[in-house]
């Protein structure tokens, strides 16, 4: 029997920290907008980086057994 967890971001926890984002952020571009706009071509090229490393942690972790033992595929081909 698995023990699953919620999703975080599902949780009221998780709501409220969307909702703290989304004001922060809202503000952020109201009041900065303009001179947060001469660091955008900067924060694209941060990003690139930073995607690199964070979405190459889930390779090879899809649930499938990749042991290949070369001498079943001899055994089963004689």
């Amino acid at each position: 029997m698995k023990n699953q967890h919620p999703n975080f971001w599902s949780t009221p926890t998780g709501w409220a920290a969307l909702a703290l984002i989304a004001a922060v952020t809202y503000f952020l571009v109201l009041e900065h907008g303009q001179h947060m706009l001469q660091f955008l071509p900067y924060l694209i090229l941060l990003l690139c980086p930073l995607m690199h490393v964070f979405m190459h942690g889930s390779h090879g972790k899809h649930g499938h057994d990749h042991s290949h033992a070369p001498d079943e595929k001899k055994e089963e081909s004689s």
